[in-house]
């Protein structure tokens, strides 16, 4: 079974970076709180709406551009339906084994709508390449480089929903630092898995938007709760020795 330092193994936290700390409240206000009223709706609602529809959607933006695009039911079409369609219903299957509790927070109906419209730009990716948008250029024979997205959103896929497993069912257990499995060398597993998926997806449709959408995102979310989570993790006695020891995101370069 995964292990995890007692819970009572604490001492005060160290403070969380001036930069991340007013970044989460921006990201929070936008997310949860915009234009303010009651909260009447599930985060985790608005996520796996989008996530349930985005194979549905593909499949719609191909069966419409089919007559208008080459593009549209070529073989990158289809390799791009089954790796952001799976990934949308694993995403489904995961939430309802083990759902995040981070998404299951009440926001208003002006953050649903921003959060909607944020997701929404995911889809995107797939609009690009099925409309025919988007003429990638693939660096190495189309065959090739189908094959390295494909493995890098499926390798992507196990290390996030492993990591999200294991947190789950182990702070059920136990309250208090992992430092094995998933978390034994790298501090952020699923934040590291999220990024190859969706790095994967940018990498087949070979346009700058997904990357600068991307990079929004891991740079203004991603990085912002990283750095939020080892503040608050540094309030265990062991972590000290579990950072100088394992990786932030990826092993032997970050």
């Amino acid at each position: 079974m995964p292990t995890a330092a007692p819970a009572t193994s604490a001492v005060a936290p160290q403070a969380a970076p001036a930069w991340a700390a007013s970044l989460r409240r921006f990201n929070d206000l936008w997310m949860h709180d915009l234009l303010g009223g009651p909260r009447v709706l599930k985060f985790a609602w608005v996520i796996n709406t989008q996530k349930a529809g985005t194979f549905f959607f593909l499949g719609f933006l191909m069966w419409w551009y089919a007559g208008k695009s080459a593009t549209a039911t070529a073989p990158a079409a289809w390799i791009y339906l089954a790796m952001h369609g799976s990934y949308g219903i694993a995403w489904i299957i995961k939430d309802l084994a083990f759902p995040d509790p981070n998404w299951q927070v009440r926001i208003t109906w002006g953050s649903a709508l921003a959060d909607a419209l944020g997701l929404g730009l995911y889809w995107s990716f797939g609009w690009l390449l099925i409309s025919g948008v988007a003429q990638p250029h693939y660096p190495l024979p189309d065959p090739a480089w189908f094959c390295l997205c494909v493995s890098l959103c499926l390798i992507g896929s196990v290390i996030m929903i492993a990591a999200d497993a294991q947190k789950y069912f182990t702070l059920r257990v136990k309250r208090g630092l992992i430092t094995d499995g998933m978390h034994k060398y790298v501090r952020h597993p699923n934040y590291l898995g999220e990024m190859m998926i969706y790095g994967s997806f940018a990498l087949m449709v070979g346009h700058w938007l997904p990357w600068a959408w991307l990079a929004y995102v891991w740079l203004g979310l991603f990085a912002v709760n990283m750095a939020m989570k080892e503040a608050s993790l540094s309030r265990y006695l062991e972590w000290a020795a579990y950072k100088q020891r394992s990786w932030w995101l990826l092993p032997f370069v970050l």
